[in-house]
């Protein structure tokens, strides 16, 4: 893996720590857990990509 898509697991790592801390705390919000999986998403077709 290069730098910038180990950058891109480290982001995606820690907005899901935040996005379960704000769920914990303040109650679900839909938006934050949707742009969570678009983001865990473009995480993963950064890797698959690498991988070729």
């Amino acid at each position: 893996m290069t730098g910038s898509t180990k950058a891109m697991g480290v982001v995606t790592v820690g907005a899901l720590v935040a996005v379960t801390g704000y769920t914990v705390v303040l109650g679900s919000n839909g938006w934050l857990w949707f742009s969570w999986v678009v983001l865990g998403l473009s995480t993963l077709g950064m890797v698959a990509s690498r991988g070729n």
